[in-house]
């Protein structure tokens, strides 16, 4: 069972910004010499996301993470290469400067990202983003993706 620790009375022994700046990580060490970590985040506007059964929910950051994760995750090479794509699809989101949004509007921004980083994930994704039925599907996504790579669309 861990032990709860109190922040408060803890010291920071080092700060540091992750690598695409969306984060600090704080080490730190309470007075009994426990270290953990802490991470800050920018708290974005609240933004509220249109589902296509028809319900709305608020967005969630850490949803989005868990959904890529599961569906990607193991394309990437490690937790951060995930971090970093759903951090540029939370960009992309807000980019918008919506209140509000379709959840078929985050599915294509992480389906843009994914076109940039990482191909495989990519048609994974796009396979049951855009419900591919056919081997042809497959093959017209292929190709699409190959003609973006050669014109540097990507």
């Amino acid at each position: 069972m861990v032990k709860s620790i109190n922040i408060g009375d803890s010291k920071v022994l080092e700060s540091r910004e992750t690598p695409d700046g969306t984060m600090i990580r704080r080490r730190r060490v309470t007075p009994e010499g426990r270290r953990f970590t802490t991470y800050e985040r920018i708290e974005m506007p609240a933004l509220v996301v249109h589902k296509s059964s028809g319900n709305r929910e608020p967005f969630d950051r850490d949803k989005l993470l868990t959904a890529v994760r599961r569906s990607v995750g193991k394309f990437f090479n490690s937790d951060m290469e995930v971090e970093d794509v759903v951090n540029r699809v939370v960009d992309k989101v807000y980019d918008l400067g919506q209140d509000e949004i379709e959840s078929k509007q985050i599915g294509q921004a992480i389906l843009d990202v994914l076109a940039e980083v990482n191909e495989v994930a990519y048609v994974r994704f796009a396979s049951v983003f855009l419900e591919f039925k056919t081997l042809e599907d497959f093959e017209n996504i292929i190709r699409r993706q190959r003609e973006m790579n050669i014109n540097g669309e990507n």
